[in-house]
C-alpha cells in the first residue's frame, strides 16, 4: 500500500471491542479482523474496507486464488494417534456447514446468545449475510487453497521466505470425506 516495510509495525489486538478500541485511539491505522467486528467498524463510519476476504469472489480478486481461511488445524503426529477424535471434530464441523448452508443469516443468528450480537442484532445479520459465502459446505480443502497459502505466506511471512513445502503433505481430505452428521 506504498508504505515502506521498515514503518510497519504489527500488533495484536484481537477483534471485537478491542480491535474498535485500538482503531478509535489510534494504536493502529489499519487492521485485518473478522465479522461482526468489520461491519461494525464500517457502520459507524470509524473505518473503511481496503480488501474484503469475506467473499470467495472478493478473495480470489485480492489474493489470485481460493484461501482457505477456516478449517480445522492439528499437528500430523496428534491426528495419527487420534483419529477417532479428529473424525469426531470433523463430523461436527461439517455439520455445521451444512447448518449454515441450510439456514438464513436471521435463523443462525436466533441460535447465537445475546451477548454475540454486541448489542446490536441487526448489525449482526448484516454481517453474517456479508461473510455466508465463505463458508464451504463439505469441510474440503478447495483446490487452489494450498498453493494461494503458500503464496501469500512466502512474500508476507519473513521466516517462511525462501522456504519450500510438498503441499499435497500439507492437508488431507480424508477425514471430511468421511464425515457423518
Amino acid at each position: 500500500a506504498g508504505i515502506p516495510a521498515d514503518q510497519e509495525h504489527f500488533v495484536a489486538v484481537g477483534a471485537g471491542n478491542t480491535f474498535i478500541a485500538a482503531m478509535q485511539q489510534q494504536k493502529i491505522d489499519a487492521g485485518m479482523t473478522t465479522e461482526p467486528t468489520v461491519s461494525r467498524l464500517v457502520s459507524t463510519g470509524a473505518a473503511k474496507v481496503l480488501i474484503d476476504l469475506r467473499t470467495p469472489q472478493t478473495t480470489r480478486a485480492a489474493l489470485g486464488g481460493d484461501y482457505p481461511f477456516i478449517g480445522i488445524f492439528a499437528r500430523n503426529d496428534w491426528v495419527s494417534s487420534h483419529k477417532n477424535v479428529a473424525q469426531r471434530l470433523v463430523n461436527v464441523y461439517v455439520k455445521t456447514l451444512k447448518y449454515i448452508n441450510s439456514h438464513s443469516a436471521d435463523e443462525i443468528a436466533a441460535k447465537m446468545p445475546a451477548d454475540y450480537y454486541a448489542g446490536n442484532k441487526d448489525l449482526y445479520v448484516t454481517a453474517l449475510k456479508n461473510q455466508l459465502s465463505i463458508f464451504g459446505t463439505d469441510c474440503k480443502m478447495p483446490q487452489t487453497g494450498p498453493q494461494t497459502v503458500y503464496d501469500v505466506e512466502k512474500n508476507f511471512v519473513s521466516n517462511f521466505k525462501g522456504k519450500t513445502a510438498n503441499l499435497s503433505e500439507t492437508y488431507t481430505n480424508d477425514f471430511a470425506s468421511k464425515a457423518t452428521t
